[in-house]
Formats: structure tokens, sequence, C-alpha cells
């Protein structure tokens, strides 16, 4: 199977997973939603495809489940969740393709997606609630990207790199590089 056709495949799988997963951790309210199921296949995504496929599932995806679904609402929900899920996808994906091979470019790549999406979110929920005339305070952005997000923060530390290595282990990340290939 070619790359492209293999990333295609990949990016089509992650894109579904972000669909569904939600059902499955909706039927534990509240916990459900600070799981945060979506973010694990944009990261994904971006790790095995790349971080083009990563930012383009990773902002198709929030969009896509609330027009289908009606969940998250699309404004300013859906639409603050657009960009930070295609911030975690590139930065994932870019960095991944970037750091010197070895676990630590996982968890690096990984965290450092997970600070620039809650940015991102933070930045785009700022923007909509200026345009719709209400505010967006400090302690909304804390509660929103950390507070509330530990349960899920924790369960993508030690879920998303599991796969990652799984899937390294098993050679099905597409272009993977060994550091040797990268000094040519």
């Amino acid at each position: 199977m070619s790359k492209k056709v293999q990333k295609l495949t990949y990016a089509a799988v992650c894109l579904a997973l972000a669909l569904v997963l939600p059902f499955l951790t909706g039927q534990i309210p509240t916990v459900g939603k600070m799981l945060s199921p979506m973010h694990i296949p944009v990261f994904l995504c971006g790790f095995l495809c790349g971080w083009p496929w990563g930012l383009a599932v990773g902002f198709i995806a929030p969009l896509m489940r609330s027009l289908l679904f009606g969940m998250p609402a699309l404004f300013p929900g859906a639409c603050a969740m657009a960009f930070e899920l295609a911030a975690y996808g590139a930065v994932s994906g870019f960095l991944y393709r970037r750091l010197r091979p070895g676990v630590g470019r996982i968890y690096l790549s990984l965290l450092i997606a997970m600070v620039c999406g809650r940015l991102v979110w933070g930045a785009a929920r700022y923007v909509f609630a200026g345009l719709s005339g209400s505010s967006f305070p400090m302690s909304a952005f804390l509660a929103g990207a950390v507070t509330n997000a530990i349960p899920g923060i924790i369960l993508h530390i030690v879920l998303v790199p599991l796969i990652i290595l799984a899937m390294e282990r098993a050679r099905l990340v597409p272009n993977e590089q060994t550091h040797e290939e990268r000094k040519r």
C-alpha cells in the first residue's frame, strides 16, 4: 500500500473515531466530557499521518460532530474546539517528525501539543466571546483548559504514547525515519 493511501486510511479512521468515541464516554455524564475522547484520535492522526492530516482531521471533527449529532454546540463550543484540535493534530505531527526518535519525542510532542491546543482554545473562546458580546474571563479558561480537563489530560498522557509505541514496534507508522536516515 502506498504511503499516501495509508495516511488517508489512518486519517479516515481517526475522523470516524473522533465522531464515535464521545458516544462511549457520554454514558458517564460527569466524567465522560472530562475525558475529552475526541482529542485522542486527533493526536493519533498527527503522529501517524503528519501535521497537515492532523490539522485537517482536528479542525473537521468537532464541526462535523456538531452538525451530525448536535454535540458539541456549534457556537462557540465546536468552533473553538475546531481550532484547539487542529492545533493538537498539527503540533503533535510536526514535532514528532522533527524530534530525535525515541520514547521522549512522543511525550514531548504530546505535551507541547496539549499546551498549544489549550492556549489556542482559550484564544478562540476569548475572540468568540467578544464577537457575541459576552466575556471569557481567566477563571473560565483555567476551569476549561486545566481543572475540568485533568482526567482527560491523564488519559491522553497514558493512552496516546502506548498506542504510538505499539504502532512503531509493529512498523505501522508511515514515513518513520530512523535517526541514521535523517543524518544522511
